[in-house]
């Protein structure tokens, strides 16, 4: 919800960092796919395609929002950034389950 009315509410709105624009876009879908990768691990490529269709739809609503530009530039980052956040958790998962296992077998 953060990231959509970021995306799509007033530019006044939008939170600005010293990361310029395409470091805040690469932040915060990082931060999204990472967060959907930890919650919807099980099924990896529909979570993948269906955050990309979504980012896809994010950046062509802001064609009706005034101040607002559809980018094709934008949501190659937040695409890129969103996947690199589910392979990030993918990451993440891996190394618990091995040093459980590693945990396990030592035990």
């Amino acid at each position: 919800a953060a990231v959509a009315f970021a995306t799509l509410g007033p530019p006044t709105y939008r939170p600005r960092s010293d990361l310029g624009q395409t470091g805040e876009h690469a932040l915060a879908f990082l931060v999204v796919g990472l967060a959907f990768g930890l919650a919807y691990g099980r099924n990896r490529r529909a979570t993948a395609a269906a955050s990309i269709v979504l980012i896809g739809l994010l950046e062509l609503l802001q064609r009706w929002m005034p101040g607002r530009h559809a980018r094709l530039g934008d949501f190659v980052v937040d695409a890129l950034a969103a996947c690199a956040g589910l392979l990030l958790a993918a990451g993440l998962q891996w190394t618990i389950k091995r040093a459980r296992q590693s945990n396990v077998e030592a035990s």
